[in-house]
């Protein structure tokens, strides 16, 4: 069967519609291609297709789009931001063009782990497809090269763990330290596995080990060769393991001068500034240099390494444990604040958005990385009368189907 590929689909599949009208998703093909179904096989190349430059594209399901051209990867981008406020029910979006940031520089990567029968290990991301199969990676053009520069020491010490008996996985982040690395394996590590990552991480300059089960949520420090640190804004934090950071270092400085830019225009060294899901304070501290900060934050060791940082830094950050899931904010609390940062996990603040909807804020700015949540959070706040005044889309998320985004919503004159 033949079909002409007439868009790209939310996952960075190619849309079609069958002779009978069923709608296909058909992966690797590009808008104006005529494809074979079965394969697929390419037919007609679009002018925007480019050879992919990494040699796991297609079996890695890490990236779904490096067979696109720069420009129009941009804009399809773009178009997600737009479709999302659309969707939500903002006509005509005031929506900036993509920030893209460069290959090789993202920080953070959660590796798959397996152990084969033979003993060898596979390290990378799950199949496109097949979530129960790694593919195993000898590069890649996404990360950081000081975090690829460590795959294969990594898989060779892996092979020798004991503790490591079937299946794993392995967090890197990259620190102004230098690499944090949090294993979770399906064994506990004795003496002489300790040893071995402690001779580890000396040898390849890995500030600190950690490790924790499968399904553990606190994690034990293994080995550690020196202090973790990160900076924000001149702030020293702590992190703890497997802490969550912005993909890239560029990504975190797009969303930290369209955040500012979004803030209301009239702020003085008094005025306050809510900011919701704080994690570390990639946010609290940029923010502190306009405003006074009330800091957010549920998970117990992230709030606790933002505090310590904050009360080093002066005080203009009160960083506050409280889980916005169970607890929001409410419309009266909200009076205290000349505006409001949120920059809420994957699934959105679906919970706090009804108070921040009936709030006096004159300006809410809100961080997304999940287009579908961003649509429903907006809608509630169109319900209570909020424009958009500004929507940048950040791609820190190279070659892959998500998105990160910025938009700036206001009430009132």
């Amino acid at each position: 069967m033949e079909v002409l590929i007439d868009g790209l689909g939310a996952a960075g599949d190619g849309l079609a519609v069958a002779p009978d009208g069923a709608r296909l998703f058909i992966p690797g093909v590009l808008p104006g291609e005529r494809v074979r179904v079965e394969g697929p096989v390419v037919l007609t190349p679009s002018p925007d297709r480019v050879d992919p430059p990494c040699p796991h594209y297609g079996p890695c399901g890490g990236c779904v789009t490096q067979h696109l051209a720069l420009g129009p990867y941009s804009i399809w981008k773009r178009a997600r931001l737009i479709e999302a406020l659309e969707r939500a029910g903002f006509r005509d979006p005031p929506v900036a063009a993509t920030e893209v940031t460069p290959p090789a520089t993202r920080r953070r990567a959660d590796l798959a782990l397996k152990r084969r029968p033979d003993g060898s290990v596979a390290l990378g991301f799950h199949a496109r497809g097949d979530s129960a199969r790694v593919e195993d990676l000898s590069t890649c053009h996404v990360l950081d090269p000081r975090l690829v520069a460590l795959f294969e020491p990594l898989r060779a010490m892996l092979r020798s763990l004991a503790c490591f008996r079937k299946e794993g996985s392995a967090m890197l982040n990259l620190l102004d330290s230098g690499p944090d690395l949090l294993l979770r394996l399906d064994g506990t590590p004795g003496v002489q596995e300790r040893t071995a990552l402690a001779a580890f991480a000396q040898a390849h300059r890995i500030s600190r080990i950690s490790g924790s089960s499968l399904k553990g949520l606190v994690a034990e420090t293994l080995a550690q060769v020196s202090p973790v640190a990160m900076q924000f804004a001149g702030v020293s934090v702590t992190p703890p393991a497997g802490a969550f950071l912005q993909a890239t270092p560029q990504g975190e400085a797009a969303i930290i001068r369209a955040v500012l830019a979004g803030l209301p225009k009239k702020l003085t060294n008094k005025s306050r500034i809510a900011e919701l899901h704080a994690g570390l304070g990639t946010l609290s501290f940029p923010l502190s240099a306009v405003a006074r900060v009330a800091a957010y934050e549920g998970a117990p060791e992230t709030v606790a390494a933002l505090d310590a940082a904050a009360r080093k830094a002066g005080g203009r950050v009160v960083a506050t444990k409280r889980d916005l899931v169970r607890q929001p904010l409410s419309p009266k609390e909200l009076e205290a604040f000349a505006g409001l940062v949120l920059d809420p996990p994957f699934s959105g603040a679906v919970e706090q958005m009804p108070a921040l909807a009936r709030s006096s804020l004159g300006r809410i700015v809100y961080v997304s990385c999940n287009p579908a949540a961003l649509t429903r959070d907006a809608k509630t706040l169109l319900g209570g009368g909020w424009r958009i005044e500004a929507a940048t889309p950040i791609d820190q998320f190279l070659w892959s189907a998500q998105l990160e985004a910025v938009v700036v919503f206001a009430k009132g004159k």
